[in-house]
């Protein structure tokens, strides 16, 4: 007996039993080959834009992921720097076979936390709770609760040309039973698809006809209590197909599956096959095509930008046409796969069903694409279901707070008819939800609630209070016009103020930086970077902030207006019945949450409004 089980060891479930064995509940990590822990199936990078932010805020709270890229990666950079600091994100390479190393270690010395190979076949429930968990192999494992974690393994098909064979990823075995017990317990399932490109020697690539993408220097770490400095050891590259490459696609697309009709699964729109690609942008001549590592032992490497699931014969061609591949060996082909998933409009935003009690869905099961997002949905399931067996409320970031509670929001108030994609433009507050203040922002949240180390708050309140004393000295210290004072303004290409300053208002100036001021005030440059950086950008973004702020009050007052879990829809006059129904359905926890919801119109809210306000008056 566990007291908790995840069924699935991939970056979700690794997250959730991690978080839940810490919060102190027996743990069952029930995986379906111990082979695929934490497995990069697809391209071995962490971050990239907006994926970068979850995976700040998923450290912040004390999840693993983070610490494990820090100690793992090849190259890393920081994305959009030529932009404002809301879209910077930090993207990195990792060697893929020492990260499930590093996430085993995490796992196995895990006290409270068993891993265990085999397969779910059923899932229990009584009285509308589950109890149990039933493998393959005949085992009952009696439980209090369970995480669905199974990424795209339930029901999948490898799908390459013609050949459609029923698998996971890389050559591990599909995960055939547990659909059928999901379909008994009332989640309808319906099919994704996403895909990977081929593999390539190494040995047979031709890097001088490729433009090198060095990494960084510094380094910024994912997590927010790695320390040491961070050293890139490997170098990515760029090259492009070739009009030889597009022929060659264009001649084949009826043989491709997913224009012949073998594929029957909904793709990422925000990661197309590089079929799809020729056919949706015709218009282009080439397309971008990155060559990255997949591990410092490993003579494969990553060609991102070329997915497909076309015939062999097809592969071998498509890729040998483009500069600096003209003579590779393929190692692994592409393909794509198919798989079953759940419609998460019927989860709380705790991502517990709504229907059974003790039930949690994290990751790809949810419809969402993606390591960084699965192992948020992991993290937050394994908070909820551990505090829920303590008797504690659960935790629910909204989107105000965090882009991990805009990620739960859209999938469990308008869903997804697609593999679902974090990014920046799905934050309408993402000024305040920077990569760079995730700690700022939840930290004290996952530390009050247990998870978060004492350590991880004390660097916090550290980073606080440096920030706090870097911006009172900006606002104290005054410059009078003067020699030395008017020769640095012109060195900087300033003109002159006609009377003093203080060094916030320098700051204010576009071409004006903290290390700037450091060479006229040397107490300003001794603040860590992190201190300096969100010092920084409280000056120099003030104004935005400041509206920024004003628009998240004004939300949170229907965030705050929370809807009874019992509310009768039915009988609440003046609902259009298609806004009954989604409301029955979906259950929305606020007045807010209720309002995203595709279907439930402005005056739909305002009906509800006045109804609560009866209510309240009653």
């Amino acid at each position: 007996m566990a007291d908790l089980v995840v069924i699935g060891g991939g970056h979700a479930g690794c997250e959730a039993a991690l978080a839940a064995a810490r919060l102190g509940v027996d743990t069952l990590l029930l995986t379906l080959n111990m082979d695929g822990i934490a497995l990069m199936a697809c391209n071995p990078v962490i971050g990239g834009s907006a994926k970068g932010h979850l995976v700040r805020e998923l450290d912040a709270l004390g999840g693993e992921m983070g610490l494990a890229i820090d100690d793992t990666f090849l190259q890393s950079r920081m994305l959009n720097t030529s932009k404002g600091p809301a879209v910077h994100a930090l993207r990195a390479q990792a060697d893929k076979q020492e990260y499930q190393n590093r996430m085993r270690r995490a796992l196995f010395t895990q006290q409270r936390l068993t891993v265990r190979q085999g397969e779910c076949a059923s899932i229990e429930v009584e009285e509308g709770r589950v109890v149990a968990v039933h493998t393959a192999t005949g085992q009952r494992i009696a439980c209090r609760a369970a995480i669905v974690a199974s990424g795209v393994y339930l029901r999948s098909n490898i799908i390459i040309g013609e050949s459609i064979t029923p698998g996971g990823p890389q050559g591990l075995m599909s995960a055939p039973l547990l659909s059928a017990s999901l379909e008994s317990l009332g989640f309808p399932l319906r099919r994704f698809k996403t895909g990977t490109p081929a593999r390539i020697d190494v040995r047979t690539i031709d890097f001088d006809e490729m433009t090198p993408q060095p990494g960084d220097d510094p380094v910024v770490p994912f997590s927010f209590l790695t320390q040491r400095q961070l050293i890139n050891t490997h170098q990515c590259y760029l090259t492009w197909t070739s009009p030889e490459t597009h022929d060659i696609i264009r001649a084949n697309l009826h043989r491709a599956p997913l224009y012949s009709g073998k594929i029957h699964g909904v793709g990422p729109r925000y990661c197309p096959s590089i079929e799809d690609k020729i056919v949706k942008f015709a218009d282009k001549d080439r397309h971008q095509v990155f060559l990255e590592p997949e591990g410092a032992k490993s003579h494969e490497w990553y060609v991102q930008g070329m997915s497909t699931s076309l015939p062999e014969d097809v592969q071998w061609a498509m890729y040998r046409s483009v500069p600096g591949l003209r003579r590779c060996e393929l190692t692994r082909l592409a393909y794509a796969i198919e798989y079953d998933c759940i419609d998460s409009r019927q989860l709380k935003p705790s991502l517990e069903s709504l229907h059974v009690k003790g039930l949690f869905f994290a990751g790809q099961i949810n419809g969402t694409s993606g390591y960084e997002e699965a192992a948020c949905q992991g993290l937050l399931a394994g908070m909820n279901a551990a505090l829920g067996m303590q008797g504690k409320e659960p935790l629910v970031l909204t989107r105000d707070m965090a882009y991990i509670g805009v990620l739960t929001d859209d999938l469990t108030t308008k869903g997804t008819d697609e593999p679902y994609r974090m990014m920046t433009s799905r934050a309408e507050h993402r000024l305040k939800l920077r990569q760079d203040n995730a700690d700022l922002r939840l930290t004290q949240i996952s530390y009050v609630l247990g998870l978060a180390t004492r350590e991880r708050m004390e660097r916090t309140e550290k980073k606080q209070r440096d920030t706090a004393q870097l911006l009172g000295e900006l606002r104290n210290i005054r410059y009078t016009p003067g020699a030395d004072f008017n020769a640095w303004m012109e060195a900087h290409g300033q003109s002159v103020p006609p009377a003093s300053v203080s060094a916030e208002e320098l700051l204010r100036r576009p071409e004006i930086t903290l290390q700037d001021l450091a060479e006229i005030t040397p107490s300003l440059g001794v603040y860590d970077h992190q201190a300096a950086e969100q010092g920084q950008i409280a000056v120099k973004y003030a104004g935005y902030l400041d509206r920024q702020d004003a628009l998240i009050r004004r939300a949170r007052a229907m965030e705050e207006t929370l809807l009874p879990e019992a509310l009768p829809y039915s009988e609440v006059t003046g609902l259009r019945l298609e806004a009954r129904q989604k409301l029955e359905r979906q259950r929305p926890r606020s007045l807010a949450a209720a309002s995203r919801i595709p279907g439930v119109s402005p005056a739909d809210v305002a009906v509800l409004m006045v109804y609560l306000e009866k209510c309240g008056a009653s």
